[in-house]
């Protein structure tokens, strides 16, 4: 869709790329096609860690935060408004003053609502572009307007920041998980998807628990995370949770898997972290997770688990204690 949009702009003229110069393309998704783009002119930008490798492997340039001044810039806009007005703001500041930023996105990821507080700001060039469920526009750069900036805050004794997962504080189902939790875990254990942090300050305060591992795809929570937590038995990882391989194994792994990319629910990203679990933890661990109600992880956790029991939860949510896996590689 992406794709589509961006060259039919350019073919019709819409849209226009500096002739010469690094173009920053921020926050592509895994299975977008920049072939428009000159490959060997486009830098990736982006937090997450599978698309990150998912362009790396492509051969494009990536890095988490832009590295100096850029030409241009595109902008694919996350689904929550503070981080897409971050963003823009972001690729503002890293493109010469006067300079073009392109800005696309879906509908369902709120991008009519963004174009028109561009256009009140008094930043748009030219008429959007509709086409394929989605817009395409571009911005000159400057000055971002206030407030748009990503700015910490502290919800709760956790310095979180925008388009971070519940970046308003604790979501329901990791304070219950953390509520669940035995009080003996183990020496060595594992956060997957640990965010910013939530559930491993709950899991340092058990007894005889020597190291935490939190393994988290999105660089902007794992920095988070770094300042909510600085205990010295904290290891973080900026990984892919699904792909991670632990140097030895885990006595528990707790987690609070996400369950889509999109907006669509996508059971399965759950059912890869609990098979990923499984592959990491010793032949006697144990996993400690919540998962929405809706969604159907009891067929996966008894095909990767000898003993699988659920241990409550609420009228949204489910908790599971799963143990002693049976070594099914994700």
């Amino acid at each position: 869709m992406r794709s589509v949009r961006i060259s039919h702009a350019l073919d019709t003229g819409a849209l226009s790329l500096p002739e010469s110069g690094r173009i920053a393309v921020f926050r592509p998704r895994a299975g977008d096609d920049l072939s428009a783009l000159p490959r060997d002119r486009v830098q990736i930008v982006t937090v997450f860690k599978p698309d990150h490798d998912a362009f790396a492997a492509q051969g494009y340039a990536c890095v988490r935060k832009p590295d100096g001044a850029f030409a241009g810039a595109l902008v694919c806009l996350p689904r929550a408004k503070a981080a897409a007005l971050a963003l823009i703001a972001q690729a503002m500041a890293a493109v010469p003053q006067g300079g073009q930023v392109i800005v696309d996105g879906q509908k369902t990821d709120g991008v009519d609502s963004v174009f028109k507080q561009c256009r009140a700001a008094g930043l748009t060039q030219g008429e959007a572009l509709s086409k394929a469920h989605g817009k395409v526009f571009s911005i000159v750069a400057g000055p971002a307007p206030d407030g748009w900036a990503a700015v910490p805050q502290v919800v709760d004794g956790f310095t979180t920041l925008p388009g971070v997962f519940s970046a308003d504080g604790p979501d329901r189902g990791s304070v219950l998980l953390a509520q669940a939790l035995p009080e003996k875990l183990g020496a060595r254990v594992a956060d997957l998807g640990a965010g910013w942090g939530y559930l491993t300050r709950a899991i340092l305060e058990r007894p005889g628990v020597t190291e935490v591992q939190l393994i988290e795809a999105d660089s902007d929570a794992l920095d988070c995370a770094r300042l909510n937590i600085t205990d010295p038995r904290a290891r973080f990882h900026w990984a892919d949770a699904t792909r991670f391989h632990p140097d030895r194994a885990f006595d528990t792994v707790v987690m609070n898997p996400p369950f889509h990319t999109t907006r669509d629910a996508d059971p399965g990203l759950g059912a890869a972290f609990i098979r990923a679990a499984a592959a990491m933890l010793s032949p006697g661990g144990s996993l400690w997770m919540v998962g929405n109600r809706h969604l159907p992880y009891e067929r996966v956790l008894a095909e990767t688990f000898r003993e699988v029991e659920q241990i409550g939860g609420d009228s949204a949510f489910r908790l599971y204690r799963a143990a002693r896996p049976l070594k099914i590689r994700p």
